[in-house]
């Protein structure tokens, strides 16, 4: 085999199994990574207590703790209209599918006027073929597939165990999360000192490591700022047309913010509808809707992707394609973890030759 169709297999097999291990082992690596991020988000405050003579392991719990304590007061004191919220969307939904039904009822649809035209091409074709259809045949028996009954215990078991496996890996990122806050640059002088021998490779891992430490910091303040922003944008708004919960529904779309493509799906949908149950007006739902929609597109679509470009020299297709091969491999995780982890290895991959073409398909 000649040695660049076997260099070619070989880079295709690695691909192949490294994507492999990174499917099996999702419940190591997601934890590991939002655990990195969120020491890269912390890590310049931190910093600067350190510098105000304040030991990094006191102020990181203090820091952990704050942001900890800030998320519970916060669920706590919105927790009940999101109850009310939550209880309302059934009633939402039946209501909506009500008025389709009776919509359909009243006049007919395309759909229904096709169906009728089948049936009549269907009876022609019987009668064509000698009457009615041939008789089913005798002595067989008939068989009905019954659907297995809801078992409500067995629902709530794979809940709980969901609940307690989130718990777990919550646990488990806040303190890997705190003992990297507290370690500082230990593993940056360690990487640097594996690097290799020469001076030469000690000075382009400092410098990835630099830039991976400043895109993740200027990407994540991009981020933070946006979410404020639409959560206040979305709550005001909803706020002023009159739809309950607007407090909610700004947490939400702040946080959902953070999930690119399905996040803004999921607010203006479900704005919508709980729109159609309060105004009981398909124009108002739609107005909601559409509002949020508004929104989400000038802050996700133009200000954030403008943001992202000016701080990091990112390709837009490149971004999204990757955005969309990492939801693939971690599902929502890797919607939210998929740009950091494209800033790194874009990082690395502009300092090494054989890898060079790579950052040069990331780049702006």
């Amino acid at each position: 085999m000649p040695v660049d169709v076997r260099n070619a297999a070989l880079v295709v097999l690695t691909a192949l199994a490294i994507l492999a291990v990174l499917r099996w082992a999702s419940a190591f690596f997601i934890p590991l990574m939002l655990g990195i991020v969120f020491s890269y988000a912390l890590s310049p405050i931190v910093d600067g207590l350190q510098r105000w003579r304040v030991p990094r392991a006191l102020s990181a719990a203090v820091l952990i703790l704050a942001i900890l304590g800030g998320a519970g007061g916060t669920a706590y004191s919105l927790s009940d209209d999101a109850s009310d919220l939550i209880a309302s969307l059934p009633q939402a939904a039946r209501k909506l599918r009500d008025s389709v039904t009776s919509g359909r009822t009243a006049k007919a649809t395309p759909l229904d006027t096709v169906q009728q035209a089948a049936a009549e091409l269907q009876k022609a074709a019987e009668e064509a073929g000698g009457g009615s259809a041939a008789p089913p045949p005798r002595n067989v028996a008939r068989v009905i597939v019954e659907k297995p009954r809801f078992d409500l215990r067995e629902y709530l078991w794979s809940g709980t165990l969901g609940l307690v496996t989130g718990l777990a890996q919550a646990v488990l990122v806040t303190f890997l999360t705190y003992f990297m806050l507290v370690s500082g640059d230990t593993f940056r002088r360690k990487l640097v000192k594996i690097a290799g021998p020469g001076l030469a490779e000690k000075k382009l891992t400092v410098q990835a490591l630099d830039e991976i430490n400043g895109q993740m910091q200027r990407y994540l303040l991009v981020q933070l700022l946006a979410s404020v922003g639409k959560g206040l944008v979305v709550g005001i708004a909803f706020a002023l047309l009159g739809l309950n919960h607007a407090a909610v529904w700004g947490v939400a779309a702040g946080v959902l913010n953070l999930v690119p493509y399905i996040g803004p799906v999921a607010i203006s949908g479900g704005a919508a509808l709980v729109a159609f149950l309060q105004f009981g007006d398909v124009r108002s739902a739609l107005l909601v809707g559409g509002v949020a929609t508004v929104i989400a597109v000038i802050v996700g679509y133009l200000l954030v992707p403008w943001a992202t470009s000016k701080a990091n020299s990112m390709n837009a297709v490149a971004v999204f394609i990757g955005v969309l091969a990492w939801g693939w491999l971690w599902g929502v995780w890797g919607l939210l973890l998929g740009i950091p982890i494209l800033m790194a290895i874009k990082a690395v991959c502009d300092r090494v030759d054989h890898l060079k073409p790579v950052g040069e398909l990331l780049g702006d």
